[in-house]
This record gives structure tokens, sequence and C-alpha cells, in this order.
């Protein structure tokens, strides 16, 4: 895990300051996708790297602890052995980044990956996910709840109203609260980017999420619909250069 960001306080003249040039985004966009695509052993270096860093996911009302103990037997050996073979990587301990379920699977995953003996982390979405209209003391407490059953990463989903409606400094602290009830978990923080309307507030949001102590930065639930774009992500990693290189805090993207 990377280390965690204990964030800033919150700079509302700098967020209120900020424009992003929409025209500038997409040509970059545009751009970036133009590029080629690595071929042969280059093409399964990057294929297999993308591997270890997807947190293997089922958030279905139909889970159960045997679907999710599957998962966790997934998620240990995520490509098949005779292929990790070819490519020498069999003994390298090829793995994904984590096993993702709802707030009352954490239990049932913790301990199909003791059974497993892996130290592979759980990682639990909490907050009202996807909508996150829950109230406060509910998210909260979705939080506390995951924790205690062993997730070490939260995903947490923001208001959206307050973005939509500019209301930073409330969003601000909600997200430092769940920052509070994450405790030693590492808390990621899902913008809904679909749901935001404009670049500008996109980049908004990702500066003020940063500023709460938000580790990790996503894009969307995948419940919205438009979700990660090329245009959004060049956005976001913006966000989070610009609030490395004034705070020298380094926070992931996903």
């Amino acid at each position: 895990m990377s280390p965690r960001n204990p964030g800033t306080t919150l700079d509302l003249e700098r967020i209120s300051k900020v424009r992003v040039n929409t025209q500038a985004v997409l040509k970059r966009a545009q751009f970036i996708q133009r590029q080629k695509i690595p071929k042969k052993q280059w093409q399964a270096a990057w294929l297999l790297k993308a591997a270890t860093l997807i947190d293997l996911t089922t958030l279905a009302g139909d889970d159960t602890a045997s679907n999710v103990h599957r998962l966790c037997l997934k998620a240990i050996q995520p490509v098949r052995y005779d292929l990790l073979k070819k490519l020498d990587m069999h003994d390298k301990g090829v793995t994904t980044a984590a096993v993702c379920v709802y707030p009352s699977r954490v239990t049932d995953a913790v301990g199909a990956l003791k059974a497993a003996d892996s130290s592979l982390p759980v990682a639990s979405v909490a907050t009202g996910f996807p909508a996150g209209q829950t109230p406060l003391e509910t998210r909260l407490q979705e939080v506390r709840i995951a924790v205690s059953d062993g997730a070490t990463e939260i995903d947490i989903v923001i208001n959206r109203m307050l973005a939509i409606t500019g209301q930073w400094e409330a969003m601000y602290d909600e997200i430092r609260q769940f920052r509070e009830a994450c405790g030693p978990a590492h808390m990621k923080t899902i913008l809904a980017v679909g749901e935001l309307g404009s670049f500008t507030n996109v980049y908004r949001a990702s500066m003020v999420a940063m500023m709460a102590g938000s580790d990790f930065i996503k894009t969307s639930t995948g419940k919205e619909a438009v979700n990660a774009t090329y245009p959004v992500a060049i956005v976001m990693v913006r966000a989070i250069r610009d609030y490395f290189m004034s705070t020298g805090h380094k926070v992931q993207w996903a």
C-alpha cells in the first residue's frame, strides 16, 4: 500500500478559481488514443501488470459466502498457471490488488483469504454505494463496520448533489468524517464523474477529495451512464499532479 494522504485544509479560493479548458482536454485525449499499442511480449507484460492492479469485485444482490469464496480463489490466481509458466511468471506471486465486496460480505472474504493462507487485502464499498444518498450517520456506520470486520480499503462515494451545487465545504466535511471513520484503512473516493456535469466540476471534486484526505480518487461506480473516459482521466490525473506539486503527497488514481 502507498503512504497515506493526510489531507490539507480546504482552500476554497483555489477551488473557485479553477476553469478547465474543455477543448484542450479533448485534444489531448485524442492524441493519447492515437498512440500505438504495444505488441507481443510487451503487450503481455502490460496485461499482466493490469491484472495486478485490479480489485476483483462482486457487488451483486445475490452474493453469498460461496461465491465470495470463489472470487477470493480467483483473486489469488487471476491468470492460468500454464500461461504464467510460459511467461516465466509462475513463481512471482501474481495476484490481483484486492478483493472488493459489500460491507456485509467482508467477513466472508477475510475468512476465505485467511483459509487460503493469503495476505491479499479486502476492500469494501460503503457510504450508500452507489448513490450516496443515505443519511450521513448511516454511511459513517457502514464504514466503521467494514473496517471492524477486516477491510483494509474503503471505497466511498461522494454525495453528488454537494458537488453539482457547489457546496464544496460540505463535501469536504463529509469526506473528512469518512476519513476518520476509516481509521487505518486506506480510503478511495469515487466521484461518479458522469453525474458531475463538467470537467471543471470533475477537477474541483478531485481536489476537494484529496484535500479531505483521500488516498485514491476513482472515476466512477460503474453504475452511471458515463463512467471512465480518456478526457476525465486526464482531468483527474492533472488534479493529482497539481495536488502533489503543492503538498508533496501522492494520491493514486483508479
